[in-house]
């Protein structure tokens, strides 16, 4: 778990990181090498769950060898179902990364709310559902590893 402290914002305890993988963990369906270094150091302290579409097919094996679970979604409705998977592990429990306007309703849902700025972009309208936007997958997962980064951006 990471508990963090926010004046003005609140108090989080994140039990769950939910990811989108394509655009947001990787690019043109290869792990980017800055999620790939953080991943594991992130698994000693929270559940990691990738909810993806997996456009390229390439997610399971992208990620073996890291501690997490990988749910592969259908094409259609993949908004609704990424807002129902964090529903269930408890919202008020999750921390979400994702770039895509099918990832908007879980950011929007989920305890804190990470968008990912990266080579695919953000969809304007996930812009409005995060907490917070970053440039890349890193800052992301950096944001996780020195919490007071967090502070810092969200307090009030």
């Amino acid at each position: 778990m990471i508990e963090i402290d926010i004046p003005g914002f609140g108090t989080l305890e994140l039990r769950n990181l939910v990811c989108d993988f394509n655009g947001t963990l990787a690019q043109d369906g290869a792990l980017q090498d800055n999620a790939r270094t953080r991943l594991p150091k992130l698994s000693e302290r929270l559940r990691l769950y990738v909810v993806t579409g997996d456009t390229f097919g390439t997610a399971r094996a992208e990620l073996g060898g890291i501690d997490c679970d990988v749910v592969v979604l259908p094409g259609e409705g993949q908004a609704a179902a990424k807002a129902r998977f964090v529903a269930g592990l408890g919202a008020g429990h999750v921390v979400a990364i994702g770039n895509g306007r099918n990832d908007r309703l879980m950011l929007e849902s989920s305890a804190l709310g990470i968008g990912v700025c990266g080579g695919e972009g953000v969809a304007a309208e996930t812009i409005a559902a995060c907490d917070v936007v970053v440039p890349d997958i890193g800052a992301a997962l950096d944001l996780l590893l020195e919490t007071k980064r967090l502070v810092a951006s969200l307090r009030g």
